[in-house]
């Protein structure tokens, strides 16, 4: 048998912000980390978004997950929260075979074998969102051919935004709004979703603006705005500053989806509204809005959270349907 780990060839790992620099799953650097305090630390380190590729002939392999701890999460299970989902197949129209997942929350190494067809097929191992990943390996049998994984149709887009952009409360790592986008459109991502902790800090930006492989960029943290005001005060000011760094890039603006949940969510929308439209008075060809009051639809909008916060599938599901028009669009304009 041989066993490969994350950071050996053929393997690639997609999703994590410099990882040939740093060998690890962190999103955020240490330095950063602590200027932005609160509970950075943590959600900087753990690594949603993060996927490792590989191709295949072996009709039967293992994967190996280690985590630095695991933490209970009252709204996500250990199946949504702590487990790589194991998929199969060209990633557009590719399936889940199984999951990587801990059957406690003091088991932090776990190890599960699956089988497909002896062809060569795409095999994505999507990591969890919850919790610290220290390592991953993959083993096969030592006549198995091993390939690199075949690149993304499109370039990387940056999703920045609050705990439903980072992927709570989808009931699997691959039914948020982000990953959909991603399968639907074969298109690499990175997940900026800080849960409680976007809250439009210029650090980030400037963070972010130091990625030279983004050709997108998504922002989404209304909901981490403690307040109308707090948005009023930074959002547009965020903006800015990608724009300093990307003059053209397409930046898509959205507002959130449970706007009606309490008395400033019109306010707080009509804020990020004012950035597209003073945007788009300076002569901005390359912005996006898209209310959020859109996103659940008209029909059964109450069985769309878990919480009337946090989407389920049904909500992230139909979260994607309604962005994935403009996102072609953004990418059509970058083709």
């Amino acid at each position: 048998m041989k066993t490969y780990s994350y950071k050996d060839a053929p393997l690639a790992v997609f999703g994590v912000p410099f990882f040939h620099k740093n060998l690890n799953f962190q999103r955020v650097p240490p330095a950063l980390r602590e200027t932005l305090g609160g509970d950075m630390e943590r959600l900087g380190s753990r690594c949603p978004g993060a996927r490792i590729g590989f191709r295949t002939n072996a009709s039967e392999f293992s994967v190996k997950l280690t985590f630095k701890k695991l933490t209970l999460d009252i709204g996500m299970s250990l199946f949504a929260g702590q487990s790589i989902q194991v998929m199969v197949g060209e990633r557009k129209t590719s399936r889940l075979i199984g999951l990587v997942d801990p059957p406690n929350y003091e088991t932090t190494t776990i190890e599960k074998t699956f089988k497909k067809s002896g062809e060569m097929e795409e095999v994505t191992l999507w990591l969890p969102r919850n919790d610290e990943v220290i390592d991953v390996t993959v083993t096969m049998a030592d006549d198995a051919l091993i390939e690199p994984p075949t690149p993304y149709a499109c370039g990387k887009t940056l999703f920045y935004g609050s705990s439903i952009t980072e992927g709570g409360c989808c009931c699997n790592v691959t039914n948020n709004y982000v990953a959909l986008l991603s399968r639907w459109l074969d298109m690499d991502f990175y997940n900026f979703g800080f849960s409680g902790n976007a809250r439009g800090q210029l650090e980030m930006a400037d963070y972010i603006n130091s990625l030279t492989d983004v050709n997108m960029i998504v922002m989404d943290y209304d909901h981490n705005a403690p307040n109308a005001e707090h948005l009023q005060n930074t959002h547009e000011l965020f903006f800015k500053r990608l724009r300093e760094k990307h003059p053209t890039m397409p930046i898509l603006m959205l507002s959130r989806p449970d706007f009606e949940r309490d008395s400033d969510g019109v306010a707080r929308r009509a804020v990020i509204e004012q950035t597209y439209q003073n945007a788009i008075a300076a002569g901005d060809k390359n912005v996006y809005y898209i209310d959020g009051e859109t996103f659940f639809g008209k029909t059964d909008r109450g069985i769309c959270t878990i919480d009337t916060v946090h989407p389920n599938d049904i909500g992230f599901y139909r979260m994607a349907e309604t962005i994935l028009p403009t996102m072609q669009t953004m990418l059509d304009s970058i083709s």
